[in-house]
């Protein structure tokens, strides 16, 4: 009989434990933290994925994302050093890096949570600006300007368990009633400086074309000196070899005759009638008339 009760004990106590084992553990997912909470107080964290365990009816948990949350910040108007004004629109990633000050300070209120960042970004971004004036302020948007932002913001939001990963702003624009006049001085110096450039590269290239006309003119020159050289070369060549053809009466004879030719050649082209007027003395007569005799 005390075998038999006790094999029904033992049953009763599997049958309550499978019925409360969905109650007594909770899993926590890879980007989540799951706060435990003891009768309304926060006793841990779990930021590692698997399965926890927690006591039915005395443990309760909520879950804090791990993941990176985007909030678009909405348009502010800033002053700058200079007393100019512009508007600022930029957008921050944020994140809970510490779920115990999340709970303890916010409530794990996503809401609570975008309300600090904005305070905190428009201070930042007020007190940034306000240090520079508007020319520096356009020159540094981007990566500087965003990253003093972003480490201004996290000294006033640590206190509450997030972090601004990063801050960027979207536009850096000026309000209507000066934007005109911003464009148009900038448009102005940019001008100078263009023109400034356009002077310097057109002072550098007449230099070097002034040096390319000299290196040119030196070569032609000189090129030109060694074309003459050649050709008196040449034509003292020529005479030379001249005189040794018709050194002598009979050649020299013989020249006259290839030279009266030539000329007599040269004087029937283009005439179309083929009809010469000659003096019987002339070279080409004697020739013409030594050949009918």
């Amino acid at each position: 009989m005390k075998g038999f009760m006790l094999k029904i004990g033992i049953l009763i106590l599997l049958v309550v434990m499978l019925l409360t084992l969905p109650f007594s553990c909770y899993i926590v997912g890879q980007n989540e933290y799951a706060a435990l909470f003891k009768f309304g107080r926060i006793v841990s964290v779990s930021d590692t994925p698997g399965i926890k365990f927690k006591m039915p009816g005395i443990h309760t948990v909520r879950y804090i994302s791990k993941k990176l949350h985007l909030y678009d910040i909405p348009r502010s108007g800033v002053i700058t050093k200079d007393k100019k004004s512009m508007i600022a629109d930029n957008y921050v990633t944020w994140k809970v890096i510490d779920p115990v000050k999340y709970v303890q300070t916010l409530n794990a209120i996503e809401a609570r949570a975008r309300e600090r960042i904005e305070a905190a970004v428009y201070n930042a971004v007020k007190n940034v600006i306000s240090s520079m004036t508007q020319d520096e302020v356009i020159e540094a948007r981007g990566g500087a300007l965003s990253q003093r932002i972003a480490s201004d913001s996290n000294s006033d939001i640590g206190m509450y368990g997030i972090a601004i990963v990063q801050t960027e702003i979207k536009a850096l624009d000026l309000p209507n009633d000066n934007k005109s006049a911003v464009y148009e001085r900038m448009i102005s110096e940019r001008q100078n400086i263009a023109a400034s450039f356009t002077a310097e590269g057109n002072s550098e290239a007449q230099k070097i074309r002034n040096r390319t006309d000299r290196e040119a003119a030196v070569k032609l020159a000189a090129a030109e000196q060694s074309s003459d050289v050649i050709i008196a070369e040449g034509e003292v060549q020529y005479m030379k070899i001249l005189q040794s053809a018709y050194d002598t009466p009979e050649k020299a004879e013989f020249y006259n005759f290839m030279r009266s030719l030539d000329a007599l050649k040269k004087s029937f082209a283009g005439n179309g009638e083929k009809i010469i007027m000659l003096d019987k003395n002339s070279d080409i007569g004697k020739l013409i008339y030594g050949f009918n005799h």
